[in-house]
């Protein structure tokens, strides 16, 4: 996305109430824009392929088809679109199964206003929203839970340059892009280029989905991510 693109948002919450005050809340930011509602899981996938939104607020609990199973489907048809989870949910299962969906991260629905305009920009450019703690916990479940694919030639780890790697494990640490720019002494900017690099490579949408594919991989270990 271009850096003076406008971010385009799709929201997915079975309330109309709720959808309205954050609408009214995003767009109140010149660089936010809703371009859709949906109120249900399958109206979400309807109006993701119709609308490719940057970046989808995704409630959990819908009636029908809930927002995880949403997500899963969105991200396999769309990659790169970029789900941000809201719930009032905060226990590990919740966490656990909307990552495992494809999700970029999660909110709990008493987030504060500046929070969640964060979290929007941040998972519009790569970024994850998951703190640190609770990503090396997620990672070590996953690490310890799933059994990684063969890798094919497309998605080998030789298709990652060295320094895509060094970027993608530094990630997996929870650190930022300022913070990875600083300990590989680059620029924020170049840093996001590597991230974008990394995504198309591996068709995902996000670095919480590629650390998790790198770790199925066996190319990062969640022991060395202190």
């Amino acid at each position: 996305m271009h850096m003076d693109e406008k971010i385009r948002i799709l929201l997915v919450d079975d309330h109309p109430v709720v959808r309205k005050g954050t609408r009214d809340l995003l767009e109140s930011h010149d660089d936010l824009v809703v371009i859709g509602e949906a109120g249900d899981g399958q109206e979400a996938i309807d109006q993701a392929m119709k609308l490719s939104p940057n970046v989808i607020l995704m409630d959990v609990s819908m009636p029908g088809m809930n927002g995880i199973e949403a997500t899963k489907r969105i991200k396999a048809l769309a990659p790169t679109i970029s789900v941000l989870v809201l719930t009032s949910y905060d226990d590990d299962a919740y966490v656990f199964a909307l990552l495992e969906a494809g999700a970029a991260g999660y909110l709990l629905k008493n987030a504060r206003e500046d929070e969640l305009i964060q979290a929007v920009r941040a998972v519009a450019s790569g970024e994850s929203v998951l703190h640190p703690s609770v990503a090396k916990k997620v990672l070590g479940r996953f690490a310890a839970n799933t059994s990684a694919p063969a890798p094919t030639p497309a998605n080998d780890v030789e298709a990652l340059s060295p320094r895509e790697l060094e970027v993608l494990r530094i990630a997996a640490t929870g650190s930022t892009n300022k913070e990875i720019a600083r300990d590989l002494e680059i620029s924020p900017r170049t840093v996001q280029v590597h991230l974008a690099n990394i995504f198309s490579k591996l068709g995902v949408g996000s670095r919480t989905e590629a650390v998790l594919y790198a770790i199925k991989q066996g190319w990062i270990d969640p022991s060395a991510l202190d």
